[in-house]
């Protein structure tokens, strides 16, 4: 068949490498050229085998989408990128749109829509839904913007919050003193405009944003 969109798919899970390969391979139009387990394979292959599509998970060990996409719109921009993930996160979504990918589908999609999504993304047209949209608009405005008002420190003292350590153990880890973590926490349930430490917890295992250079 002529004209057949050529993909490059990468995931480190090999169970669901199996499974993109049976549901990219129903489609007449595709055609697998490369598969990779990780970032460092993605680089690899693309040189060689120049796709039209390169379909990422979101994270992997070696290079992880945000960097592969940078890479490649600077080396390979004939090649358009997507993100097929089964974390449906905001925060994930929103580093997908901001860095320039084409796409964000995910793995419990129904086939005829990530096929679909796929053709979309190669023929140039941006595959993000109206309600994914929104959705980033939304966590701009409630997470983003309350994480980003948050000093340095602050977010310091708040991941350690997350991981469940009490503000003794803070301290010493940040070698500041006990006065000045409850100093910050203060600060932190303030901008986030929260009650309890509890509170900032749940906070940080729902939206915590995401390092888009990983």
């Amino acid at each position: 068949m002529a004209n057949r969109i050529r993909i490059v798919f990468a995931d480190d899970e090999e169970l669901a490498r199996a499974g993109i390969r049976s549901l990219l391979s129903r489609a007449e139009d595709f055609e697998i050229v490369g598969e990779a387990q990780d970032g460092f394979e993605v680089q690899k292959l693309v040189p060689n085998l120049h796709p039209d599509i390169l379909l990422l998970d979101y994270q992997m060990p070696g290079p992880g989408a945000y960097q592969l996409e940078k890479w490649v719109r600077e080396n390979y921009p004939e090649t358009t990128v997507l993100v097929l993930t089964g974390h449906n996160r905001d925060a994930y979504l929103a580093n997908v749109m901001d860095s320039g990918m084409a796409g964000f589908l995910l793995k419990n999609d129904r086939e005829d829509q990530l096929i679909l999504a796929i053709r979309r993304a190669a023929a140039g047209t941006l595959g993000f839904t109206e309600e994914q949209i929104r959705r980033v608009q939304k966590w701009k405005r409630d997470v983003e913007t309350k994480w980003e008002n948050q000093s340095l420190r602050e977010q310091e003292v708040l991941e350690q919050v997350a991981l469940g350590k009490e503000n003794k153990v803070i301290a010493v880890s940040l070698a500041i003193s006990f006065k000045t973590v409850e100093f910050h926490m203060t600060n932190i349930l303030k901008k986030l405009e929260l009650k309890s430490r509890d509170e900032a917890i749940v906070w940080m295992l729902t939206h915590r944003p995401d390092d888009p250079a990983t």
